[in-house]
């Protein structure tokens, strides 16, 4: 009796617990009643729900329903159910709906399916092949069961394409290529279903009936089904099954087992409980095995059991603290990381607002420049418009001063004229003949300081005097007269103006005298503009942007030794032409000072708005 109770204990544990090696069955259940373009099935859908219950309460591990499904819709489901019947022993396709076949090939129709013409059967129904695909990974059962030979309404409005073509009065008949699959029709090939008058067709009421029995062979259990489906329908419709199973009977539901009772020999007792506990394998069985069995060889093989079952334990321990300790070391390293890319992108922040209030400062600098070289700009406009305005005042008191002096020479002349012809009438002698004859022609006269003035307007018209005109020619008038000399090739004496110099100067009439810049300004037409560099660079010697040089450390003593000696070198050395970094400017560009010549004040030039233009000339040695 304290074998039977031990086996009776381990094998509730082993029902309670479950097996690892539980054959795993799965189930896709499909009833199609609300078709869009035909009149809509009433049982479909209730035999899904009906079938899909049985299915449930049988135990399967997974029975998915779906009703009313689109052609996306069913392939989706079809793909799905295709993945977990990988890893299953039994795998069922219920489907309840309209089916058609053509050519001798079945079709399953979508609820969204139109069937124009037959060979849209081809795009909008599925295959039972495609079905059988889904199946196929099953390993012990691959069962489907096909509820669709009713009358199919497509057949009667679809357009044939070829006049030959078949298209069958329900399903055709299938021989199943893999082994170990079945299908069943609701009814034989060739003959339609009916779906009678209750809830349910007569086809899924009978397999909800029989199939369900615990360890009854599918193939008595579809006899049983197709006697009550001949029975329901006084022999109209015959369900039919296609396919093949082995020699050893095969259950939709296994038998429930049989409990054995207690063998005679009482080691074979102890044995054969051990071999079930070591099937089961668990803590709670091997130690249920020693209180029944404490003592005895398979008492200490029950206890080596436990002794593994405990390393293995410590194992899988060790094994999660070092995975979490693992996980936190990773954990805290992003952490860092992100403390660190944190601080980063703060620092970037700063170095990115401390460019833009440094660019903002750079371009309020350059506002200012600009405003104030736009303000010379005005300033020199406006003197230039003055000069301008006094040359013409000059030239008009001129040309009026000549006028009145040129009607006073005709009117003169005519008196003379007048006066000579009365000096023929009348005798030589005559005190009025005397007279006519003594007085001298009078022809028109300039002032010096006038001349002058009006050199002096020409030449600061021409760009060689930079100085007021002011009536008196001083050295800075005669020096701005030799720069004309120079760059005009004309030889008239600077120490005099007269009308021949301001005729020769009126005659040109573009700039002649070059403009002549300081170190950074550099000339824009006719002024002096400042060389502005951007951040980070300065003007060289030779007037050009260059990037400012670092501020290098201070060097050992033997270092500022050595550097004096090599500067009282350079200095005892004698002198050579050297780049001064001024610029000339003509009417060609401007360049360089040439090495060896500089710039000397010449009385030349024009101001250049800024107050830093002079009169200069460069004189080489």
């Amino acid at each position: 009796m304290g074998a039977f109770r031990f086996f009776s204990l381990v094998f509730f544990l082993w029902l309670t617990c479950g097996s690892a090696h539980a054959e795993r069955r799965v189930a896709l259940v499909i009833g199609n009643s609300a078709y869009k373009s035909v009149a809509r099935l009433t049982n479909p859908a209730n035999d899904a729900a009906l079938v899909g219950g049985m299915l449930r309460r049988a135990g399967f591990d997974s029975v998915d329903v779906k009703v009313d499904l689109s052609a996306p819709e069913m392939r989706k489901a079809l793909r799905e159910f295709g993945i977990r019947t990988r890893d299953a022993e039994i795998a069922v396709i219920y489907y309840a709906g309209h089916g058609i076949e053509l050519d001798g090939n079945n079709y399953l129709i979508p609820t969204d399916a139109v069937l124009e013409v037959d060979t849209d059967v081809y795009d909008e129904a599925f295959a039972l092949d495609r079905v059988l695909a889904s199946v196929e990974p099953a390993k012990q059962l691959r069962l489907v069961i096909l509820d669709a030979c009713r009358d199919n309404p497509f057949a009667k409005t679809m357009k044939r394409t070829v006049a030959a073509r078949a298209i069958g009065r329900g399903l055709a008949k299938v021989e199943p290529t893999s082994p170990n699959t079945m299908i069943a029709f609701a009814a034989k090939a060739g003959s339609t279903a009916s779906d009678g008058d209750s809830k349910n067709s007569p086809f899924a009421a009978a397999l909800v009936e029989r199939l369900p029995t615990p360890g009854l062979d599918l193939r008595k259990a579809f006899g049983f089904v197709r006697d009550d489906v001949l029975k329901t329908t006084s022999y109209r419709q015959e369900p039919y099954v296609y396919g093949s199973l082995g020699g050893e009977d095969v259950a939709l539901i296994p038998a429930k087992p049989t409990v054995t009772g207690p063998q005679a020999s009482p080691q074979d007792a102890v044995r054969r409980d051990y071999e079930l506990a070591l099937q089961i394998g668990t803590r709670d069985v091997w130690t249920a095995f020693l209180a029944q069995y404490p003592d005895g060889f398979y008492a200490s093989l029950a206890q080596g059991q436990l002794k593994r079952l405990a390393a293995e334990d410590a194992r899988v321990a060790a094994a999660d603290k070092a995975r979490q300790a693992e996980e936190e070391k990773s954990r805290l390293a992003a952490e860092r990381a992100r403390a660190a890319e944190q601080q980063k992108a703060a620092a970037a922040a700063k170095a990115a607002e401390g460019a833009r209030l440094a660019a903002e400062k750079a371009k309020q600098a350059e506002d200012a420049k600009a405003a104030a070289a736009e303000q010379r700009r005005k300033d020199a406009e406006a003197a230039a418009a003055k000069a301008a305005a006094d040359k013409q005042a000059a030239e008009k008191a001129l040309a009026d001063k000549l006028a009145a002096d040129k009607a006073a020479a005709e009117a003169k002349a005519v008196a003379d004229k007048t006066t000579d012809k009365q000096a023929v009438d009348k005798p030589a002698d005559s005190p009025q003949a005397v007279a006519a004859f003594a007085s001298p022609p009078s022809q028109p006269v300039l002032s010096p300081q006038e001349v002058t003035k009006l050199v002096q307007l020409e030449l600061r018209r021409v760009g060689c005097l930079s100085a007021a005109a002011e009536g008196e020619w001083n050295a800075a008038s005669q020096r701005s007269l030799t720069a004309f000399n120079k760059n005009a090739g004309t030889r008239f004496d600077a120490k005099l103006a007269n009308l021949d110099v301001l005729d020769a100067i009126k005659a040109r009439q573009g700039r002649v005298c070059p403009l002549v810049c300081e170190h950074g300004f550099k000339a824009d037409v006719d002024q002096c503009v400042k060389i502005t560099c951007r951040v980070g660079f300065r003007v060289n010697d030779d007037n050009e942007c260059e990037k400012t040089p670092e501020k290098k450390p201070a060097t050992a003593r033997e270092d500022a030794k050595r550097r004096d000696e090599q500067r009282k070198q350079v200095e005892s050395a004698p002198a050579r032409p050297q780049a001064t970094g001024q610029m000339v400017c003509n009417a060609a560009g401007c360049r360089p000072v040439r090495p060896g010549c500089r710039l000397a004040q010449g009385g030349a030039g024009t101001p250049s708005g800024d107050g830093r233009s002079h009169a200069l000339m460069e004189v080489c040695n």
